[in-house]
This record gives C-alpha cells, sequence and structure tokens, in this order.
C-alpha cells in the first residue's frame, strides 16, 4: 500500500491550466437529459428531422466510390474537392476566397483552438462579445489569457464601447484577438450591423489585433423579422477585404457544416490569410494531423449534389416555427417572469428573468418540471449576469416547446 502511494506521489504534476480545469458548462447539464420526458431547451442541436439523411446516404456511396484515397490520410490543409466547395461558398457570402486560402478543420472548434494555439500566450489579452459562446471562454481560460469583456445590446457588439476600450489600454495590454459571432450570435441571437462591422474592422487595423468571426448559423436568416434590413451586411471579412484594401485583412473566418448539413460529420473550416493559415497548419498536423478523408469526401460529394440549398431552407423555415412557437409562448398570456427578444436568426433566444425569481430556485424547479435550459452565468467570464438564460428551440418539436413553456411557467410560479 505505502508503495502504491509513493508511487503515485511521485508522478509529475498536471500542466498549471489543467490542475483544476471547469468542464464545459454546458456539457455537465447531460445527466439531467437522461430523465425520462425531459424536454431540453439547453444544447444547440440541429433538428434531427431535417438531416438530409438520404442526400448524405448518397454522397457516402459515391465517396466510396473515388478511390482508395478516401480511406488514406490526407492533405492537413484538406482534400481539394471539399475547399474547392467551400470555397465557392465563401465566394456566395461576399468573400474573395480560393481553395489554398481555406483550412478544413475537424469542426469550428478546432479551429478556433489552433488560432489560440498560434496567436495567445500566457497573460495575452482577449477580448470577447459577452455574453460570449462557453466553450470560446474554456479554451482562452485554459491557454491563460487575460479575457476583456466586450458589451453587447439588440444590434450586436457594441464598437463604441469596444473604442473606449482600447483607447485606455496601455500599449502592452493591447489584443491579440477579439472573437464574435456577428450572424444570429451564440447565445444573444443577435445580428451586427454594417455600420459596426466596419468600425470593427477599422479598430483592428488601428490597433493591431485579429478579429475572429465564428458563422455557424449565418445561413440559418428567418424571413419577415421585424426592424431587420431586408440584405443581409457583408461578412466582417468581406468588410475587412474592402477597408484593408491591398494590405492585410485582421479577419479570420470560421464556419462549419454542423448547424446546416449534421454535426456528425465534424467538418468545419478556417479563412485566413496565408501567413497566419500557414502557422495553423502546422498546429493542426500535431493535434490531428487531418481531417477524416471520408468525411471530407462525403461533404465534398453533398455539397457537390445540389441538395445544399433546399436543406438550408427547409432548416431556416422549421426553426422560425419553432422560434416564434417559443417567443410567442413565453410573451403571451400569464405574466412567464421571463422576457426575452424575437432572434433575427439562428437556434437561439436569451432571456432575462424578473428580479423576483431566484435563478437557482428556477432552475431546480424548471428541472422537476422536466424542462432544463442553460443558466446565463455559463455565458460570462467574470460577474455573470444570473437573472438571465438561454434557450434553444432548434431539437424540439413545436409541441415540445409549447409544453415546455408550460412547465417553465409552473416553474416561475414555484421560485418567485
Amino acid at each position: 500500500m505505502n508503495q502504491n502511494v509513493n508511487q503515485h506521489t511521485s508522478l509529475a504534476a498536471f500542466a498549471a491550466p489543467f490542475a483544476e480545469p471547469a468542464g464545459s458548462p454546458i456539457r455537465e447539464l447531460f445527466p439531467y437529459l437522461s430523465r425520462p420526458g425531459m424536454i431540453s431547451l439547453a444544447g444547440g442541436y440541429p433538428s434531427p428531422s431535417l438531416f438530409d439523411a438520404e442526400g448524405l446516404a448518397q454522397a457516402a456511396q459515391q465517396a466510396m466510390t473515388q478511390g482508395s484515397a478516401t480511406l488514406q490520410y490526407s492533405a492537413t490543409e484538406g482534400l481539394p474537392e471539399l475547399r474547392e466547395a467551400l470555397a465557392l461558398q465563401a465566394q456566395e457570402r461576399g468573400m474573395q476566397a480560393t481553395a489554398a486560402d481555406i483550412l478544413v478543420t475537424t469542426g469550428s472548434q478546432q479551429a478556433f483552438d489552433l488560432l489560440v494555439r498560434v496567436l495567445v500566450e500566457p497573460g495575452d489579452t482577449v477580448l470577447v462579445e459577452v455574453p460570449a459562446y462557453p466553450a470560446t471562454l474554456q479554451a482562452l481560460r485554459l491557454a491563460q489569457a487575460r479575457i476583456l469583456p466586450i458589451p453587447m445590446d439588440e444590434h450586436g457588439l457594441q464598437t463604441e464601447a469596444l473604442a473606449e476600450l482600447l483607447a485606455a489600454l496601455p500599449a502592452a495590454q493591447r489584443p491579440k484577438l477579439l472573437y464574435s459571432v456577428p450572424n444570429f450570435s451564440n447565445p444573444r441571437g443577435t445580428l451586427l450591423t454594417g455600420e459596426r462591422r466596419a468600425a470593427l474592422v477599422q479598430l483592428a487595423l488601428q490597433y493591431g489585433f485579429w478579429v475572429v468571426e465564428d458563422d455557424p448559423y449565418g445561413e440559418l436568416r428567418f424571413d419577415d423579422v421585424s426592424g431587420l434590413p431586408e440584405t443581409m451586411p457583408a461578412t466582417v471579412r468581406g468588410t475587412g477585404q474592402r477597408l484593408a484594401e491591398a494590405g492585410h485583412n485582421p479577419v479570420v473566418y470560421l464556419s462549419s457544416l454542423s448547424k446546416t448539413v449534421a454535426p456528425a460529420l465534424r467538418v468545419g473550416w478556417m479563412l485566413a490569410d496565408a501567413p497566419l493559415l500557414r502557422r495553423c497548419t502546422v498546429a493542426k498536423q500535431t493535434a490531428d494531423l487531418c481531417t477524416s478523408a471520408l468525411t471530407q469526401m462525403v461533404a465534398a460529394c453533398y455539397l457537390q449534389s445540389g441538395r445544399y440549398p433546399a436543406t438550408v431552407q427547409r432548416a431556416r423555415q422549421e426553426y422560425q416555427r419553432r422560434m416564434q412557437a417559443l417567443v410567442q409562448g413565453l410573451s403571451t398570456g400569464p405574466d412567464s417572469g421571463i422576457r426575452c427578444s424575437r432572434p433575427a436568426g439562428g437556434m437561439f433566444v436569451w432571456a432575462e428573468l424578473d428580479r423576483s425569481i431566484h435563478p437557482q430556485k428556477l432552475f431546480d424547479a424548471a428541472v422537476a418540471q422536466g424542462v432544463i435550459y442553460v443558466p446565463g452565468k455559463a455565458f460570462y467570464p467574470a460577474d455573470p449576469d444570473l437573472h438571465t438564460l438561454r434557450m434553444s428551440f432548434a431539437a424540439p418539436e413545436v409541441a415540445q416547446i409549447e409544453q415546455a413553456v408550460e412547465r417553465l411557467r409552473t416553474a416561475v410560479q414555484q421560485s418567485r
């Protein structure tokens, strides 16, 4: 026994960021999902009913006819067929892009992780819009970055507040990068205005930091939402191309097929200028060498099949129905104690609680009633607003959403 103890205590210590690491606050809600009858408004899962299983089966069959290369290691940058297809997508979204500008990654989360590895050293300043995507905060904490929040409003990241912060920071504390989800943000569902996109690029050029534009939801725009412009603003990277002219574009564009095709493909990508893309490619070589050639070929065949636009259109229409069921359910009838705004697109509704409601009591009561959401504290690097929460309307059907609203009403009454 003593020998075993001595052997254990002689092991090398964990690296400092992993000595007492905090797990994903959303993933830690998973045990609740196994309870019978639980309706989840928590994880941002796309609806299984919208997966084009037939089209993906055809793409998989076609991929298997492409020869042994589909089952072999591939170039770290990605298969040429997929990079070409993704470059066409980028062009349709208003960006200049060729296959050489794209790095295929194992989900867009890996793309961000590569950027953090390449750009951020312990103590470096990183800016995040707040409320922020929790996995981003988790990656930055593990990198031992100094995280500074930039507030948001109904029009996205507040660039005036960003300008004030940058002007006040000493030169030695200027940020390495800023992370933003400008299109239908996670968790707020906001759409960054064209004016703010231009201001963000100008500030990045002035102060010398990278803007990470994470865009997994950009194609999930809703129709006829009051107050929205008729057309989408240009991507932040597209704005960067225009404002930077022939010089350095400070915007790195990330996207994914997880929310529009299928998460199981684990296909994401990065669009960036050559010097940064090359360094992220080297970082990927030490992570997973290459994204699965088989899933890349399936994705390429699917995009080439012509089925993708109809798949996205079905998702837009169905998610809008589900969003309306959730927002209208919370805003009509008896006072629910939960206030939310109608998102412009994406998968999420951000809500505020009446101050008479105890946040932890509400969560416990909601779980007891059979409905779960993500408490707002998960989306703040520090000083969270506890009277907030995020709900996803993507996975449950409309009838389930209506039932979830009734359960939430009951939980609110129990927790006032």
